[in-house]
């Protein structure tokens, strides 16, 4: 009897747990053998994966197509997991995107991966995968962006089947043990070299190794390369050895605070224009306040916020001040302070600063508020980015006091401007330029928790040195003048007298993100991406983003490589002659197709534009 009962339940036990199991659609139970297939999960990221619940939706990492309820993306970027890729994968048809960066998985890619007809994203890169690039990855036809495979242990040749990817799709195999010479067929000939870098072993354009017998028949094997951190430096390889995995967990939150306030003078004064020939020249009046128990903010306070700068507000009051250039946030001054004959009747030259009136925008600030915000500009400092001496407050008064780089702007470097009388730049100072704006915007994105964003990378912000050296100004004024971050489309039909002839506001909409053009859009760090890449296009075409109210700048160059037509049709024509640059174009094209994305999920982050754009080297 007991042993009847006994039987009972265990029947009625497996009842109930099969019932759970049918329960959970098919995606679902596909997803349950790749958590199967993980035998490490430290930071426990799929401990929401349960076979009780009906539908895989609302499990951590997983987005479902509601309409459906079918599995559309898979993200576990940097869990710290260790496994391998099941071939359950195969069974998620509507998969769009796969991203498994930054972890331990091992083994070859299954065959199965090369049946996602509807996969557009797929990023396995810095884990252990090994084995041999399967051939059908091309038949992926939806992809878009960058495939990236890198620093991985991926060996053998490259399936000249690769060369069947779309033009658009920008590979990445950089850092693996591929071996061979790369096949010269269909898309991969659009490949630059940064594409094939850290595989010692091939040969063949674009990678300027030529091919020999030796190289190309006999494979060479050596360890996994390394990984690049999540915060874009290198961490050590890792070796999975018993199934034990030495995890190095960051817990907590760290918290920036604080602010060096300096308060120097107390003073009142107001500023008058008056226009002369052409030449604005201002004229001012200071009157002192001693604090008579007013309202803070009335009185004025200039604040030196670099100790090195030796200027004081009346300094600047009795300079000669003339305008460079006006914008939705305000006008820009070239303020000449000094000069002639000092002591001894020696002849000291003068100092020459830009001085930023800001206009009010939609906020009225409140000075602890102003200052706050000031000082964090000023704390970012960078060799590329225009350094902030000093600042002004008052309540119907706002100037920023900064650095004056006299070599003008690379708008009028590329497009002509007044006095402009300087050579078409070459492709050297084209590609130093990209670099290190690069550069200086990745600083302005890690430089604090807060993420910063410069909400403005255009041509126009970045000044000039007399080496063409690149500055990136107006870092800051879309939080200074909150009204300039609104659309375009509003801010610049309300004050069309602020746009240069030259430009327009249809090319100032184009160095937009398509999701920052709608009023009321929040800008982020994947806006400046696009931003910069539309800014990288027009360097190498020489051309307005909006192309001369034609067909805009990203899709004529997304067209050209799309339907494979010659280079020169779209290249700037002072860069023709220069032939052996041409790989190198080439790279930095698919570095700006890959920042232009539509959608903002596929554009790379800074850090990995910066890093590719370095690994471009002049030859």
């Amino acid at each position: 009897m007991q042993s009847a009962n006994a039987l009972f339940k265990l029947f009625y036990f497996l009842t109930f747990c099969i019932s759970f199991a049918f329960s959970l659609n098919s995606d679902g139970l596909s997803l349950l053998a790749l958590k199967a297939a993980i035998f490490q999960d430290p930071n426990r990221a799929l401990i929401s994966w349960s076979e009780l619940h009906a539908t895989p939706c609302s499990w951590a990492g997983i987005t479902c197509d509601r309409a459906h309820r079918s599995v559309i993306s898979i993200s576990l970027p940097s869990k710290n997991l260790t496994g391998y890729i099941p071939s359950e994968i195969g069974a998620l048809s509507f998969l769009a995107s796969l991203d498994l960066s930054q972890n331990f998985f091992s083994g070859p890619l299954p065959q199965q991966i090369t049946t996602l007809q509807n996969l557009v994203h797929l990023d396995i890169s810095s884990n252990n995968f090994n084995g041999s690039l399967p051939e059908g990855l091309s038949n992926l036809t939806h992809l878009a962006g960058t495939l990236n495979l890198s620093y991985n242990a991926f060996v053998g040749e490259i399936p000249a089947s690769f060369g069947q990817f779309p033009v658009m799709v920008s590979l990445d195999l950089q850092h693996n043990n591929l071996t061979g010479k790369i096949p010269q067929v269909g898309s991969l000939l659009n490949q630059g070299p940064t594409a094939f870098s850290g595989n010692p072993y091939l040969c063949g354009f674009p990678l300027s190794t030529p091919c020999t017998v030796p190289e190309a028949q006999n494979p060479r094997f050596f360890e996994n390369p390394q990984k690049p951190g999540g915060n874009g430096g290198l961490v050590d390889s890792r070796k999975i050895n018993g199934g034990s995995v030495t995890v190095s967990v960051i817990s907590g939150v760290s918290l920036v605070v604080g602010v060096v306030v300096v308060s120097v003078w107390v003073i009142r004064k107001k500023w008058k224009v008056e226009q002369k020939l052409g030449k604005e020249n201002v004229s001012r009046e200071v009157a002192v306040g001693m604090g008579m128990g007013g309202e803070e903010g009335k009185k004025g306070k200039f604040v030196v916020i670099d100790e090195g700068f030796g200027l004081e507000l009346e300094d600047l009051l009795r300079a000669s001040a003339y305008v460079l250039g006006k914008s939705r946030s305000g006008i820009v001054y070239r303020v000449v302070v000094g000069g002639g004959k000092g002591v001894g009747s020696a002849v000291t030259a003068p100092v020459v600063v830009a001085v930023r009136r800001l206009s009010e925008g939609d906020v009225t600030w409140r000075f602890k508020e102003f200052e706050a915000e000031v000082e964090a500009i000023g704390k970012v400092k960078h060799p590329n980015i225009v350094g902030l001496r000093a600042y002004y407050y008052a309540s119907d008064e706002k100037l920023l006091i900064s650095d004056f780089i006299r070599n003008g702007s690379l708008f009028n470097a590329l497009h002509g401007g007044p006095g402009n009388s300087m050579p078409p730049l070459s492709w050297a100072e084209r590609l130093r330029i990209i670099q290190e704006t690069a550069r200086s915007l990745v600083h302005i994105h890690e430089c604090s928790p807060r993420k910063y964003v410069h909400g403005s990378i255009k041509s126009s912000k970045i000044l000039l040195d007399d080496d063409f050296k690149p500055y990136l100004s107006g870092f800051g004024l879309s939080r200074l003048v909150p009204g300039v971050s609104k659309s375009a489309n509003v801010a610049l039909s309300r004050k069309p007298n602020l746009v240069s002839p030259k430009t327009s506001v249809s090319s100032n909409i184009k160095c937009m993100a398509p999701e920052a053009r709608n009023a009321g859009a929040r800008i982020n760090q994947k806006c400046d991406v696009y931003s910069f890449g539309i800014l990288v296009m027009e360097i190498l075409t020489g051309r307005l983003p909006d192309n001369d109210g034609k067909e805009g700048l990203e899709n004529l160059v997304r067209r050209v490589f799309r339907e494979e037509r010659p280079l020169s049709e779209i290249i700037d024509p002072a860069l023709l002659h220069e032939a052996r640059a041409k790989k190198q174009v080439v790279a930095t094209f698919h570095v700006s197709l890959n920042c232009t994305e539509q959608d903002p999920e596929l554009r790379p982050k800074m850090r990995t534009v910066s890093d590719n754009l370095d690994r471009i080297k002049l030859q």
